[in-house]
Order: structure tokens, then C-alpha cells, then sequence
């Protein structure tokens, strides 16, 4: 009898550990967001042609995870070690829930960059290397804000609204 309590005791504390290691990993919950291009890896150099030494394109990104509750994605694009503090490149909402932006194209609604221009100003840094923040989101509602709002417009936004987000680090130094 006793070697019936013990055997059930230990399969009992393999089963917890079992269920812990469930919870930890997140087995069973819907994949995390992810957002990928063929282009370039995370924290590698982007290619040329989509700067200001190229075509000035945006390159194509791929979109992976987004929620099923998602009804439009959001999408910044930043550089965090600009001289005079982060410069904005490119914002666009109102993007439909689809998984793949394609290459020189206008996904949504776009807002206004610091370059002063509604479109995609590519990596242009004045020196060194720089580091280039692709963020999309998933949001539970399609904002509706008209063209031309500011990163931080769209930001204030989304409050509240954010399903899932991911990143994409990108680099760039001019030749």
C-alpha cells in the first residue's frame, strides 16, 4: 500500500511540473506576433536600395502571429539614434489584416514622417550606424484618422486598442 501512495505522490509532482512547464512556454496560446522580410534579419544591415543611396522603396514585410480579433495593423518605422532624437520614416494605419507588405507600396493610410512627406523616407543616416525600428500592431479597431497624423497622433490612437505588436530591427550605414 505504501508503494501505491508514494508511486501516486510522484506521478502527482510529475504532473504539476508538467502543467508548469505547459503555462511557462505558453503551449496552447495563439502564436505571438512576429513581423520578418526577406530582405534583411533582425539587427542586420538593410540593403541599399530601400535608402536614400538607392530606390528609397520600402522593402517587403512579413507579417506572422496577428491576432484573429485584429481589424486593421498600425506600422512605424523609426530611428532612435538620430542626432537630434528618434526621426520618423514612415507611419501608416488603417492597413487591412493581411500578412505580407509588399515591396515600393502605400498599405494603408499613411501619416506624416519626419521628413515633413506622407510616404516611406528610407534609412538616411548623417554618420555612422544606425538602427532602423520596424513596429507593426495589431489593433482591435480600425482608427479612421485621415491622412497625415503624427507618429505621436497615432500612438495616442491606439491606446487601448493594441491586440499584439512586433518589431524588426533593420541597420544602415551610408557607404
Amino acid at each position: 500500500m505504501k508503494k501505491i501512495g508514494f508511486l501516486l505522490i510522484i506521478i502527482g509532482i510529475m504532473l504539476s511540473f508538467n502543467i508548469i512547464a505547459v503555462v511557462q512556454t505558453g503551449r496552447g496560446k495563439e502564436a505571438e506576433m512576429e513581423l520578418t522580410s526577406k530582405e534583411f534579419k533582425h539587427n542586420q544591415p538593410i540593403p541599399a536600395k530601400f535608402t536614400c543611396q538607392g530606390d528609397d522603396i520600402n522593402p517587403a514585410l512579413i507579417i506572422g502571429g496577428i491576432p484573429k480579433e485584429a481589424e486593421s495593423l498600425a506600422l512605424i518605422v523609426d530611428d532612435p539614434d538620430a542626432p537630434m532624437g528618434t526621426w520618423v520614416h514612415w507611419v501608416v494605419y488603417d492597413i487591412p489584416v493581411i500578412s505580407r507588405i509588399e515591396e515600393d507600396s502605400i498599405p494603408g493610410v499613411q501619416g506624416i514622417n519626419d521628413f515633413g512627406r506622407k510616404d516611406y523616407g528610407g534609412p538616411c543616416p548623417p554618420s555612422g550606424t544606425h538602427r532602423y525600428f520596424f513596429k507593426i500592431y495589431a489593433l482591435g479597431k480600425k482608427l479612421n484618422l485621415g491622412e497625415g497624423v503624427s507618429k505621436e497622433e497615432l500612438e495616442k490612437a491606439m491606446q487601448g486598442h493594441i491586440l499584439d505588436k512586433a518589431e524588426l530591427i533593420g541597420l544602415y550605414k551610408k557607404q
